[in-house]
């Protein structure tokens, strides 16, 4: 620490207080950033995309919040760069699968119309026991 005419100068924000994590660039949002934000003045655009790897001077941290309610001045273009490793959100496709799937595990399973007859191959086995999804198979042998 250096010496002053008032006293040792110490650092205006203890570091223990201090977060690794980044802040939304947003005045008076304290919200961890999910996205940066980056002007091209030359071509009236504005870029948001995934959080960037390190803080750069000239680009802004946002929030979720702020990222999704983001405007550009008129005659700007917003461009929204997806990152590829986010999951993407369940579609209406999606979730009617989900629901096929549950409506198919509840069924109860259906018998085997004849002995030796199991399953839609024709396989040899006859079913001795379930539990669940999984089942006991008898041997041809026994």
């Amino acid at each position: 620490m250096r010496e002053s005419r008032r006293g040792p100068l110490k650092s205006a924000v203890p570091s223990n207080i201090v977060s690794p994590v980044r802040r939304c660039s947003r005045t008076a949002c304290g919200r961890s950033a999910v996205a940066t934000l980056t002007y091209v003045y030359a071509d009236s655009t504005a870029v948001l995309g995934p959080l960037a790897t390190h803080a750069e001077p000239h680009c802004y941290d946002l929030c979720a919040e702020h990222s999704e309610r983001l405007t550009a001045p008129r005659g700007w273009e917003v461009v929204r760069l997806t990152d590829g490793s986010a999951p993407a959100r369940p579609s209406g496709d999606d979730l009617e699968a989900l629901a096929n799937a549950v409506r198919e595990a509840a069924r109860p399973p259906e018998r085997a119309v004849g002995p030796g007859v199991n399953g839609p191959r024709g396989a040899d086995h006859t079913e001795a026991g379930r539990r669940g999804h999984l089942r006991v198979l008898r041997s041809p042998d026994s």
